[in-house]
């Protein structure tokens, strides 16, 4: 059986984790974001005193940082392959890393957008800015308006992707996880 591959994303604090811990809870398969970890020992390098809503200032090489994303991101689509479940869910996906990367005005080699494209997801499900759950913690670090931004840019780099994001709207995990299931029997 080919496992359908579907991308739960948006820009932070929107629940995209709890959701995917429900779904896994529920016996699907689940890839979880490797960011926060990545953040977070970037953060303890560098200056923790310092507050700046982009993690790359904690990085001494921005670029090698968004690198080690992508491998990490293409790794658990490579891996997702061989996984034998009807969904496999993606706590954020490989075309995550160009929308961040074109929100914090970086560059990027043509292996970023060759990666986006030959390495594809059957279905892309966003979460909008949500601000009554929006918190900003240890390796989340932008504001509630940094987010909505953020969120904009995920959703424009996936439909340049040629991607159709489907809206999952906010209201109790329950509500969400009848949602994510919905678009999947709509859509397959």
């Amino acid at each position: 059986m080919k496992s359908q591959k579907v991308v739960i994303t948006g820009g932070p604090s929107t629940g995209k984790t709890v959701i995917i811990q429900q779904l896994e809870s529920f016996g699907y398969y689940c890839f979880h974001e490797i960011v926060r970890t990545m953040t977070l020992e970037a953060k303890q390098k560098g200056n923790p005193e310092s507050f700046v809503s982009n993690p790359l200032a904690f990085v001494k090489d921005p670029y090698e940082f968004n690198q080690r994303i992508l491998s990490g991101r293409v790794d658990q689509h490579s891996k997702s392959v061989n996984i034998n479940n009807p969904y496999v869910f993606f706590d954020r996906g490989i075309p995550d890393v160009l929308a961040y990367m074109d929100y914090f005005n970086q560059s990027y080699t043509p292996d970023f957008e060759e990666a986006c494209s030959t390495r594809r997801y059957d279905k892309v499900l966003i979460l909008p800015p949500w601000e009554e759950i929006y918190v900003a913690d240890n390796e989340r670090l932008e504001s509630f308006e940094e987010a909505i931004d953020i969120h904009e840019h995920l959703k424009n780099t996936y439909l340049r992707y040629d991607y159709d994001p489907v809206l999952i709207p906010t209201g109790t995990v329950k509500e969400r996880i009848t949602c994510v299931l919905n678009a999947l029997k709509e859509n397959f």
